[in-house]
């Protein structure tokens, strides 16, 4: 199911990984987690091969709210849907006519308890294994190896099919066309409430868990029919967990370590053996086993050192937060919803257009541990792969891999910081405001405060607490940087005003030096976007202002820049033509900058004209400005007017 989805090679962090297909379908899909994915996958491609982890669980261990639980839930969804194809259906088989047996009363069919497939009853339809094979050659015209390959994967019958089928043995004595009389192949049912292919056992208080929820127990409503009290049909498998997805399925174990120690020794026996075990009667069970658990539980296990041998049967796997801001922005549209708002009196709620940027930003931060190499932006940017000035991928590879050499987990890369119930529970603060419902628009800069309201409720440990807090302060100031870019896009009356001029440094610095450069200094290029033959004047005052701006005072470093901004020019428009160098936030401030002080003497003069709309020509400015933001930048009028509020206070400059 996994390989057929597809696989493409990604770069994650510096380091090539896979990227699987199949967990990327739908429209709620698991985001990021690229090597859990990777390790999951190894980890049953090893047990579909034999390997040693055919006797181990998988279980995912970290934070809460960092996406454990959907990630198993989604794949036992795609599971289902995989085997609800035809071509993919799971048989089983039943016991029918059993009445006439004469020691089963008024109890005529028997379904396999554990959902065997039909050819382990293939496998089994004679007491000596080599009558098995004689039979499925010379009667089935299989040939010799395809045999083989059935009795590589041979296991017995279960103890209750075994006994009822030497039953039927012994009253056909011994024909096989009679006995198959009482045999009937049915389809396996897929429906998700009955618990069957794919279950889940959540962990449960002391006193109402007991083995009976995993394994089953006696029925005393078959005691009343069955005559024979050695039948180990007696027992109902089906009152547990494990025997519903015996059949090849998936038994999900959610928060494993809550659960009390004789569950726990259970689990062992099942993990270990793959059987259920019953009074000394087996029942083989073919079940991929998956666990999650949070930190806490499974250090305070950890800590009872008797509880060793089952974490030895566990092939462990630490999930860290995303911390990919452009990958969180699609979890963030998970945690806005994807149905309208609408305020407390029914109104509709308007989405800031940069509220999905802030939250993420914000949630990102916080899960960057503090680095003397890199600073927190630098960490994030790197981590979405984008550009940081000098530094380069490498410099994050080597601190991810300092980090994770810490013997606790919880202080290795992503592994801590502000989950996505933490984002959720923001924003539902921000939702239930007055500002909101009155403005009818979540504000993005009122995400911060929702995102300080959270940190401070509930994170514990005060060392987290301020780091939060400032990791809270560097996603205001990116914030503040954005609308900077913002309101130059209002101003210039275009969608992508800045991004055009970022692009004309970057190919004027690439023309500046061109040998057909005439004295009118007219460069003529070819757009790798469209493909077109562009004409272009350079500006050298329009080229050493950035430069100014970027705190470039000599030739040489200047030509340093140059180079470097070449260098990724030619990196990454070969992979990407549509690549804009907007998430070179330094080059993007200092154009702004530029762009604000040419056209109106500076970002301050702007800020005065729309603070003081006295004049005519001021309150002009302003209407032009809220229309282009209304009309084309996706703002109400609420979030435009707080917009232009905020960049006219001195707030969060860096």
């Amino acid at each position: 199911m996994i390989l057929e989805g597809g696989i493409e090679k990604t770069t994650v962090n510096g380091r090539t990984t896979y990227d699987f297909k199949v967990f990327r379908i739908g429209p709620k899909h698991v985001i990021g987690m690229y090597e859990e994915i990777n390790s999951f996958v190894s980890y049953v491609k090893d047990a579909a091969e034999g390997g040693s982890s055919k006797e181990m669980a998988f279980v995912l261990v970290g934070e809460p709210g960092n996406g454990k639980t959907f990630f198993v839930e989604f794949l036992a969804g795609r599971y289902r849907s995989f085997l609800g194809r035809e071509e993919n259906r799971k048989y089983t088989f039943k016991f029918q006519h059993l009445d006439q047996l004469g020691t089963y009363g008024r109890i005529a069919t028997i379904e396999s308890q554990t959902y065997e497939d039909p050819m382990i009853l293939a496998t089994n339809l004679f007491e000596l294994p080599d009558d098995n094979r004689t039979f499925l050659t010379r009667e089935m015209g299989l040939a010799d190896p395809e045999v083989e390959t059935l009795f590589a994967n041979y296991r017995p019958l279960g103890a209750c099919s075994g006994f009822i089928w030497n039953e039927i043995r012994a009253h056909c004595s011994g024909d096989l066309e009679r006995m198959l009389a009482f045999v009937e192949v049915i389809p396996v049912p897929l429906t998700e409430s009955l618990g069957t292919v794919t279950g889940k056992y959540p962990a449960k208080d002391k006193i109402t868990s007991s083995a009976v929820d995993l394994l089953g127990e006696e029925s005393i409503q078959r005691l009343l029919y069955i005559t024979d009290t050695n039948n180990p049909y007696r027992f109902d498998l089906r009152r547990g967990a494990l025997a519903r997805v015996a059949g090849g399925g998936i038994h999900f174990s959610d928060e494993i370590f809550k659960n009390k120690k004789d569950l726990v020794q259970v689990y062992l026996g099942v993990i270990q053996n793959r059987n259920i075990e019953i009074d000394g009667y087996k029942w083989p069970i073919d079940t991929l086993i998956i666990a999650t658990s949070n930190n806490s539980e499974f250090h305070r296990f950890l800590s009872e050192k008797e509880e060793a041998p089952i974490v030895d049967r566990c092939r462990l796997c630490y999930v860290a937060h995303n911390t990919n801001y452009k990958l969180q922005r699609d979890l963030t549209a998970y945690a806005l919803g994807s149905e309208t708002r609408t305020t407390l009196t029914k109104e509709s709620l308007h989405q800031d257009p940069n509220l999905n940027y802030a939250a993420s930003v914000g949630a990102v931060l916080s899960r960057l541990p503090r680095s003397e190499k890199l600073t927190p932006v630098e960490t994030m940017k790197l981590a979405a792969g984008e550009v940081a000035g000098e530094k380069s991928i490498k410099t994050l590879a080597e601190v991810i891999d300092t980090l994770n050499q810490d013997p606790e987990i919880i202080n290795r890369f992503g592994q801590k910081g502000l989950g996505q119930r933490n984002l959720g529970r923001a924003i539902q603060l921000l939702i239930e405001s007055s500002e909101t419902n009155e403005g009818q628009c979540m504000f993005a800069c009122d995400v911060f405060k929702a995102l300080e309201r959270i940190v401070l409720d509930y994170v514990g440990e005060a060392k987290d607490r301020a780091k939060y807090l400032e990791d809270i302060k560097t996603a205001k100031g990116l914030y503040r940087e954005r609308i900077m870019t913002e309101m130059f896009n209002a101003y210039m009356d275009e969608p992508f005003a800045i991004r055009k001029d970022v692009m004309n440094y970057v190919n004027m610095i690439i023309g500046i030096d061109a040998e057909n450069l005439g004295p009118d200094k007219m460069w003529k290029y070819k757009d790798p976007q469209s493909g077109d033959l562009k004409a272009l004047k350079i500006d050298e005052r329009y080229v050493n202002s950035v430069e100014e701006r970027l705190g470039l005072k000599t030739e040489e470093q200047r030509d340093s820049f140059r180079t470097s901004i070449r260098k990724i020019y030619g990196q990454k428009i070969s992979v990407d033509p549509n690549y804009d160098f907007m998430d070179n936030l330094e080059l993007v401030k200092a154009v702004t900058d530029v762009r604000l002080k040419s056209d109106i003497a500076g970002a301050g003069s702007l800020i005065g004209a729309l603070a003081n709309r006295t004049n005519e020509e001021n309150q002009k400015l302003y209407d032009r400005m809220v229309t282009t933001m209304l009309n084309k930048l996706g703002y109400c009028r609420t979030c435009a007017q707080k917009t232009i509020e905020y960049f006219c206070t001195q707030e969060d400059e860096n």
